[in-house]
C-alpha cells in the first residue's frame, strides 16, 4: 500500500549494449532455447552453455533426439539468458538470434572440448551445437527513487 508521500522506487527499462549483453553471456551459463519446426509452437528447452568469444557463438552440447532434430532443422533459433531479483523487483534479459548448426570440423570440436562444458542431463552429449549471435538484445530493470514532492 501507497503511503502517498511519493518515495517510493519506481522502475525504468534500460536498453543493454551488445558488448554488455556479451558480456553477460560470457558471464552466464544456463538459459533458453527456443526453436520453431515447420508450422508448430516453438520448442523451448533449458540447456546450460558456455560463450564462444572467438566465435560470437553460444555453444551447448546435446545428444541424438528431438531437440538435436530440431535444431538441426530450424533455420533460426532464439536463446535466452535473465536474471532477477525479486524482493528488489529488478532484472535483466538478454536475447540472441542466429542460425543453430551442428560443429563437425575436427579442430573446433576440439577447441570446444577444451572449454570444460559438462552437460547437466545423463546420457550422451557428444554433439556440439552452436547458435551465431546475429542479432544481440538486452534489457535491464533498474528502480529509481521517486522524485520527493
Amino acid at each position: 500500500m501507497s503511503s502517498g508521500t511519493g518515495s517510493e522506487a519506481r522502475g525504468e527499462l534500460l536498453d543493454l549494449s551488445r558488448e554488455e549483453c556479451l558480456r553477460l553471456l560470457a558471464e552466464h551459463s544456463f538459459g533458453r532455447l527456443a526453436v520453431s519446426m515447420h508450422e508448430g509452437a516453438p520448442v523451448i528447452r533449458p540447456v546450460n552453455y558456455a560463450f564462444d568469444v572467438p566465435t560470437q557463438s553460444v555453444v551447448f552440447r546435446t545428444g541424438r533426439g528431438s531437440k538435436f532434430h530440431a535444431l538441426v532443422q530450424a533455420a533460426d533459433a532464439a536463446f535466452e539468458i535473465d536474471g532477477v531479483d525479486e524482493d528488489a523487483r529488478t532484472g535483466w534479459s538478454v536475447i540472441i538470434r542466429g542460425v543453430t548448426a551442428e560443429v563437425t570440423k575436427a579442430s573446433e570440436i576440439r577447441r570446444l572440448d577444451a572449454l570444460g562444458l559438462q552437460t547437466w542431463t545423463p546420457g550422451s552429449s557428444g554433439h556440439w551445437m552452436h547458435i551465431r549471435a546475429r542479432t544481440v538484445s538486452g534489457r535491464r530493470i533498474v528502480r529509481r527513487a521517486a522524485p520527493r514532492q
